[in-house]
């Protein structure tokens, strides 16, 4: 069987990029389509065939994506599958608009619909003026985005928050196959650390509202270690004081060491589930996260981690005092990341790969 993966961009690393590894994992001869693919700012696709689309040959395009949101459905519709039986785009965003023959099998692997234009607009469309000046672009963008939702031949959710914005937005009823969370290898030696910390990992957008975080930490005085890189960077370091340490990117050794010595992950978003709650949890380590999309799949409330209500200075600030008292079973953790084992999402997703197939023929 020939296979394609298809992934909006390769310019990043992060939990999404782990469920694209986990597929290709389960299909190591397919082939990788993408609209632009940064080889300077990752090395986990080193190793993959990849094909990119006519932005790739744009000077700027590879980094800046985001300004080229209006090429995204030309890019992705300008690819030809006609040699493949089974595409699977991995999305959330316009992956999904792929064009494919009767004879291809096109399966969406949704992280989320795209966000900044239905669950996320008010986020990212916060500036009244720059509401008002995108809005012709985004209405477009819109109505392309229904439309390339009904061209898959099949959905499955990553989440049950997901499989409800995908009826909301794409009136689409969609199975969830949670993904697999990365096995880490145990640290061979515990690294000892001067202090005790409370962990982030995180790309630092601003839904991710990392801000939070270290306004809690700092109020408090409690060390904080943040992993990971992104466009708030900046604006978060000045927001930060003596006791918040910005690691940037770190290697999966490291980054198991740091979940393995912290006292708990801070998880203050709202996403579509959370992956980094898994392993967490995978170390034995429970979190402390706004109760609100994926979290609440995940954790059970003061067995596994502790949930605050609102995403608020104030609220996170109280959160954490009361977490910081509390004592969780490591036991507990473990067998809560259990379920998000690779062998469970395998079985799963051949089993709908193959019912798919089936109903095609």
């Amino acid at each position: 069987m020939r296979v394609a993966l298809v992934y909006d961009r390769i310019n990043k690393w992060g939990g999404a990029e782990r469920v694209l590894l986990a597929l290709h994992k389960i299909f190591p001869k397919a082939s990788l389509f993408t609209s632009v693919y940064n080889r300077r700012t990752v090395s986990w696709a080193d190793d993959l065939s990849v094909e990119t689309s006519f932005l790739q040959n744009i000077p700027k395009a590879p980094s800046s994506h985001e300004f080229f949101a209006l090429f995204m459905p030309i890019a992705f519709e300008s690819f030809s599958f006609d040699q493949y039986d089974l595409v699977i785009s991995v999305t959330s965003e316009a992956a999904k608009g792929i064009l494919t023959k009767p004879h291809t099998l096109h399966v969406c692997y949704c992280l989320t619909p795209t966000r900044y234009l239905w669950s996320g607009y008010d986020n990212y469309f916060s500036n009244p003026l720059l509401r008002f000046v995108s809005k012709p672009a985004v209405d477009y963008l819109r109505f392309w985005d229904r439309i390339a939702a009904k061209r898959p031949d099949g959905y499955v959710a990553i989440s049950e928050e997901v499989k409800k914005r995908l009826a909301k937005y794409y009136d689409v009823d969609a199975p969830v196959i949670y993904p697999p969370v990365t096995q880490f290898e145990a640290p061979k030696q515990l690294k000892k650390y001067q202090k005790p910390f409370f962990l982030c990992v995180s790309r630092l957008v601003g839904y991710k509202r990392i801000d939070l975080a270290i306004h809690a930490c700092k109020n408090l005085e409690i060390d904080l270690k943040i992993v990971g890189e992104g466009s708030e960077k900046k604006r978060l370091v000045t927001l930060a004081g003596p006791t918040i340490e910005f690691l940037g990117k770190v290697s999966d050794e490291t980054l198991s060491e740091l979940y393995a010595g912290s006292n708990g992950l801070i998880f203050p978003g709202k996403e579509d589930l959370g992956l980094v709650i898994i392993e967490a949890l995978q170390h034995g380590k429970p979190v402390l996260a706004f109760r609100g999309g994926g979290a609440e799949e995940i954790l059970s409330h003061k067995k596994t981690g502790l949930f605050f209500d609102f995403q608020s200075k104030r609220e996170i600030t109280k959160a954490l005092e009361t977490f910081r008292f509390l004592s969780f079973d490591k036991n507990n953790c473990k067998a809560a990341a259990k379920k998000f084992a690779f062998s469970s999402f395998e079985a799963q997703f051949l089993s709908y790969i193959q019912s798919r197939m089936v109903q095609l023929k």
